[in-house]
């Protein structure tokens, strides 16, 4: 009979042939975590990775020994400002385990922070360089900044100390400014922070034309907090948008992707509101300069016209006078030569009047003997007319008295038509007369009387 293992013993051997591979311990590991849980003291993930196409091609089980975890996870965080957690990619130093019941693991003694900070960066880098294809990565920035930034769409947590620093040095500021602003609430850090501060800028987006610009606050915290403002989609928002875009996220230390695309990034929400004070104190220091310029100018202006009028004022007598006299002076040229114009200018018209009149006489002439000779002629149509007219007339009558004398009584009587009348009245039908009733009956040589017997 062939030898053979229990699975245990099988176990057992796969377990030490892995300790003794000198590759399998103490390997340096770039992976993916993914489900990273404490219980216990001890961290659990899984390790994963993935090709070009997003596919997993390997994963294997991991843990960090509550012994090794706090002082890897207070190293981790001093580094990168952020929690080990799921997503991250990770440099870490393991040792491949074998147990009998839950197989292969990875157990982790180390961690290369300056890995992390490194993806991070190039995240951030790689976002960059695809905005900047795009041609937009300075789209917001070259939006020029009002002077007097007053009405303010702030994006923010309501609740927030960021939010509250932000106010305090808009509300108390040493000038008394008053500025104009509405809270657009939005979650600030976690993973629904670029889709939350995206909802609130498609907000402001609706009503744009109140506002002067965006501000986007946000108080310190974690670095790892600030994740979500590296963030593709929530900065090509915010490079896109319509009105210049202020923010102020976490400390002075902190940079998001956010700050690089932003019309105007300022180190801290405090720092925003400073900044907003000082432009409107500009823009009125520089309103009451040009006021001033302007009062000194019409001061100027004013008192060099009052020299003119003054000069003006001295020298009107003497031009009065000066013009007075050659006004006379052309006066008595004009009066000198006026009776021999007068002369002239009166024969040419007595001439003239005289050319005319004989002129009058003649077209009179003409006209009257041209108006004698067509009265003449209209004389003689008239007349023939008239005796055309006549004639007509004549022959007319004369039809219509041969017309009236055939159509009259005794024509009618003449031709065998008689006229029947009773009591005076002409009878037209049969049904007038009664039984003994007297008619008289009128012929064309005379009257018959009659006595109707039966109807």
């Amino acid at each position: 009979m062939e030898s053979y293992l229990t699975l245990s013993q099988f176990a057992l051997a796969v377990g030490d042939s892995i300790r003794r591979c000198p590759a399998t311990q103490g390997a340096w590991i770039v992976a993916e975590l993914s489900d990273v849980r404490v219980s216990g003291g001890h961290c659990y993930m899984e390790l994963i990775e993935k090709d070009a196409r997003g596919a997993t091609v390997a994963k294997m089980r991991g843990m960090i020994w509550a012994s090794s975890f706090y002082q890897l996870r207070a190293k981790f965080m001093a580094a990168t400002g952020r929690e080990i957690g799921s997503g991250m990619k990770v440099m870490v130093r393991g040792s491949a385990t074998f147990h009998n019941v839950y197989g292969l693991a990875v157990n982790i003694s180390d961690i290369d922070p300056s890995y992390t900070l490194g993806d991070m960066e190039r995240l951030r880098r790689e976002i960059l360089l695809r905005l900047e294809k795009e041609g937009i990565i300075n789209a917001n920035k070259d939006i020029p900044l009002p002077a007097d930034l007053q009405r303010i769409a702030v994006i923010s947590a309501g609740g927030a100390a960021g939010y509250g620093d932000f106010m305090k040095q808009l509300d108390m500021n040493a000038r008394g400014f008053r500025f104009y602003t509405h809270l657009f609430e939005a979650v600030m850090q976690g993973d629904r922070t670029s889709s939350s501060v995206r909802a609130a800028l498609a907000e402001v987006r609706k009503t744009a034309h109140l506002w002067d610009c965006v501000v986007i606050v946000r108080g310190g915290g974690a670095t790892s907090d600030l994740n979500g403002f590296d963030d593709y989609e929530l900065a090509r928002a915010v490079a896109l948008f319509p009105l210049p875009v202020l923010v102020g996220i976490g400390h002075e230390r902190d940079r998001t992707v956010l700050d690089e695309i932003a019309n105007t990034r300022l180190k801290t929400p405090t720092a925003v509101g400073a900044f907003l004070v000082d432009r409107l104190t500009q823009a009125w220091e520089a309103a009451l300069t040009l006021t001033n310029r302007i009062a000194s100018f019409a001061a100027d202006r004013i008192k060099g016209e009052h020299i003119v009028l003054s000069h003006l004022g001295a020298s009107v007598p003497m031009l009065a006078k000066a013009r007075i006299a050659d006004a006379r002076l052309r006066l008595s040229r004009i009066a000198t030569g006026l009776p021999a114009v007068s002369s002239g200018r009166i024969a040419r018209s007595l001439a003239s009047l005289d050319a005319l009149a004989r002129m009058m006489e003649t077209a009179a002439a003409n006209r009257t003997s041209t108006e004698r000779t067509a009265l003449d002629r209209l004389a003689d149509t008239l007349a023939d007319a008239a005796g055309a007219r006549l004639r007509d007339a004549a022959s007319r009558l004369d039809a219509l008295a041969s017309l009236t004398d055939a159509l009259s009584p005794s024509a009618t009587l003449g031709r065998g038509y008689s006229i029947t009348r009773c009591g005076g009245k002409t009878v037209r039908s049969a049904a007038q007369l009664l039984p003994g009733a007297r008619i008289e009956t009128t012929l064309a040589d005379g009257t018959v009387t009659s006595e109707v017997t039966t109807q």
